[in-house]
């Protein structure tokens, strides 16, 4: 079983493929919990007497705690079983989901959104490491792509079911059920997920392709005793070309910032679509990035296997994606609702083709610390969703939203000049010490 001979390349197994399903169903759990708060928004804001400035606060409060705490969480996905880490904070974060339905104050609201962002900080490193565990790097791109397009996938299907929630049930409703979804799967993950060398059911022939192929399968022994060094943390910062990954990120993370929080009341309030209707418009900008990560990552792979070079391979999707985020301004110069969508959609395709990023830290990063060097690219990218609401929230004040598609355009350009001058060659880096 499971052996293989020349030209038998179709008996290698498919476990693989199976966890990447499990992954692609956690992210848009994760996404769910994330914004569904841009839903209730609306609601929110009515009843507990929320205005803009103070929305935009509560919209960027998960990111305090989810950027703050990417390096530690990195640094704990390195350490802890996925197997464990991962249901653990998934129950964690789904509970405080379910509290948010019973809140009155807009502080209780400000805390809880705080805790969501503390308890998903290491669910991107865990991910990452996944993937680089289970897929050799050729697939790589394609694997991180498919996950990745489960946070627009999910939304683009989950913003009318969830928009229709609400109304049957209220904002009230919509948290609790997003929180009880949560809980099962994690019951799910547990009974399920286990690392490559410690699954029952792959084949040698599958395990010799991942390894062969450059997956990182690491079998430790009981004398391994690897601890955290801080020339670890060091590692993280020293080297240029992670800086214009994690200044990339950030700007990339801008325009997923303004679609996962702003978005449905820039159509309610700034553009007059009725509540209903907004869902069902929102959802086509997310289809736009589904298409676009796909595209990103099975292109990228296709590149590598016909020979391409890295620096084209893995980098033209994102530099491509970073420019066509731009056209997000267009929006501003015209007041029709079709064309308004259309600049949307193809800001957010570009974004899309633009997420495939987290490729470059299974490449660059040192083998020790890909959760680390994950969690740091992490916290760099996750401060756009500590600055991106708030800012914004202060431009829409009086009326206009201009200013603000202007601010994320302006981003999206940033993020092209540091992939384009500052990355540099996509190759593994070896710590000196």
């Amino acid at each position: 079983m499971g052996n293989v001979g020349p030209g038998s390349k179709e008996r290698i197994g498919k476990k693989r493929y199976n966890i990447l399903v499990m992954i692609f169903i956690t992210v848009v759990i994760n996404y769910l919990d994330r914004t569904n708060i841009s839903i209730a928004a609306g609601a929110l804001k009515e009843e507990l007497g929320i205005n803009a400035i103070q929305m935009g606060y509560i919209f960027s409060a998960f990111g305090w705690t989810y950027s703050l705490l990417q390096i530690p969480g990195g640094i704990v996905a390195d350490k802890v079983k996925s197997r464990i880490l991962y249901p653990l904070i998934m129950v964690l974060w789904s509970l405080a989901t379910l509290v948010q339905g019973l809140v009155n104050s807009f502080t209780a609201l400000l805390g809880l959104r705080t805790s969501i962002g503390m308890f998903e900080a290491p669910s991107y490193p865990i991910n990452n490491l996944i993937v680089t565990r289970w897929f050799p790097e050729n697939e790589r791109a394609s694997a991180i792509a498919t996950y990745t397009s489960g946070q627009f996938l999910g939304m683009a299907f989950l913003l009318p079911v969830l928009t229709l929630i609400q109304d049957a049930l209220g904002w009230r409703g919509l948290f609790i059920v997003s929180g009880i979804i949560g809980l099962l799967w994690a019951a799910v993950w547990y009974f399920f997920y286990r690392d490559p060398q410690n699954h029952k059911k792959i084949g040698k022939a599958e395990l010799s392709h991942i390894k062969d192929g450059g997956g990182l399968i690491v079998i430790k022994d009981k004398d391994d005793t690897s601890k955290f060094k801080w020339s670890d943390l060091a590692n993280a910062f020293k080297y240029r070309k992670l800086w214009g990954l994690y200044i990339g990120q950030f700007c990339l993370g801008a325009t997923t910032i303004f679609f996962l929080t702003w978005f449905p009341t820039y159509l309610v309030e700034f553009r007059g679509l009725d509540f209903i209707k907004s869902g069902f418009y929102a959802s086509i900008p997310y289809l736009a990035a589904f298409f676009g990560v796909l595209l990103a990552g099975f292109t990228s792979d296709y590149l590598i296997k016909k020979g391409f070079t890295r620096e084209v391979a893995r980098k033209a999707p994102i530099i491509t994606g970073m420019l066509l985020s731009i056209a997000i301004i267009g929006a501003n110069y015209t007041e029709n609702t079709t064309l308004i969508i259309v600049f949307l959609s193809i800001a957010f395709f570009g974004n899309g083709l633009a997420s495939i990023a987290w490729i470059f830290v299974s490449l660059i990063a040192p083998k020790n610390n890909i959760g680390l060097i994950g969690g740091t690219f992490n916290f760099i990218g996750g401060l756009s969703a500590v600055v991106v609401p708030i800012v914004i929230g202060y431009l829409v004040q009086d009326g206009d939203f201009s200013p603000a598609l202007f601010f994320i355009g302006a981003l999206a350009l940033l993020g092209l000049i540091s992939y384009t001058f500052i990355v540099g060659k996509v190759e593994r880096i070896i710590p000196e010490n």
